[in-house]
């Protein structure tokens, strides 16, 4: 029985495997590597999402560059979602004309050089002069509870926008302000977005973003006129995120 329990012993001695050393060793470099790799992957995410927003914002100005052209053949002068004439511009209000608006957006998204953009969160007071592409209450993509924001562009009353006269015939003037029937109408900027997407409005992949848009309205006429300018912007910083186009 003594010998058998000497063998068992020896036994157990000899089977090969880590020992506590090596277990903690190891255990200490999967920290480690868990520990560098996971701001690695953070910014993987942060940078898919950014990549995501940008992709999300040039779809908006290509969309609105088809616009501008098809209201430009029908109506005889360009204009973008949410504008009812050319020279009208879509914002929240407190410019004086259209170079004071352009650089009321110029301040807030590049700034100049001895001032940084100002609005590089969605929390900034700069939120209030920009109106949602989609409308803030959209189901699909709502805008953060928070983020100070324009209300929502209202369809106009227009009497003189392309399409609102009839023709010597009695038919209704040429202009996408016509709804399928032929008939003048008019629409919210939100709605003529999500008809340019065909009812399927695009979004931030960021938790507090929202895809928001101002238009400084054109002016001049003959051979000193001036077209409208879109921006674009994702709120959860519109200073890294933002588009124009002029055309």
């Amino acid at each position: 029985m003594k010998q058998t329990l000497k063998n068992l012993i020896r036994n157990v001695k000899s089977i090969k495997g880590n020992s506590l050393a090596e277990f903690a060793t190891t255990t200490a470099l999967m920290a480690t590597l868990a520990a560098t790799a996971a701001p690695k992957l953070s910014e993987m995410s942060e940078g898919a999402k950014a990549e995501k927003s940008r992709n999300e914002l040039d779809k908006l100005i290509k969309q609105a560059g088809q616009f501008y052209q098809d209201t430009a053949d029908i109506e005889g002068r360009g204009r973008f979602p949410g504008q009812d004439r050319h020279e009208w511009p879509v914002y929240g209000g407190g410019a004086s004309g259209p170079q004071d608006h352009h650089d009321q957006i110029v301040a807030q998204i590049v700034g100049s050089v001895t001032e940084d953009p100002t609005f590089t969160t969605y929390q900034g007071g700069d939120g209030s002069q920009w109106k949602s592409v989609f409308g803030v209450a959209n189901e699909d993509f709502p805008k953060p509870t928070e983020a100070p924001m324009a209300a929502d562009d209202a369809a106009g009353t227009c009497g003189t926008c392309p399409g609102a006269g009839t023709n010597e015939d009695g038919s209704t003037m040429a202009s996408i302000h016509t709804d399928d029937d032929g008939n003048y109408t008019t629409l919210s900027g939100h709605d003529e977005w999500l008809k340019l997407f065909g009812g399927e409005p695009v979004g931030t992949q960021y938790q507090d973003g929202h895809l928001v848009y101002q238009v400084v309205g054109g002016y001049g006429t003959g051979d000193d006129v001036y077209p409208p300018v879109l921006f674009v912007a994702d709120i959860e910083n519109a200073s890294h995120f933002n588009n124009v186009l002029e055309p």
